[in-house]
């Protein structure tokens, strides 16, 4: 099942010169074609695990250990 290619430029005017053509075909080509920009990063600031928060320990000494980094 494949479709026939369509043409992606189709002259309608007659009257059209070869220069001018070429003129109309190089505008078309330097505009490239329609690339997506590169995804942005997340911040680290406002990254989702950072919403989440750890659990602190439970116990003796936990007062301590909370506020020890991970």
């Amino acid at each position: 099942m494949t479709e026939e290619a369509r043409p992606f430029l189709r002259v309608v005017t007659p009257d059209a010169t070869p220069e001018e053509i070429a003129a109309i075909v190089a505008v078309l080509a330097s505009l490239g074609g329609a690339a997506k920009p590169p995804p942005r990063r997340t911040p680290e600031w406002r990254a989702p695990h950072r919403k989440l928060r750890r659990s602190y320990p439970h116990g003796p000494g936990a007062w301590r250990s909370s506020g020890l980094p991970r």
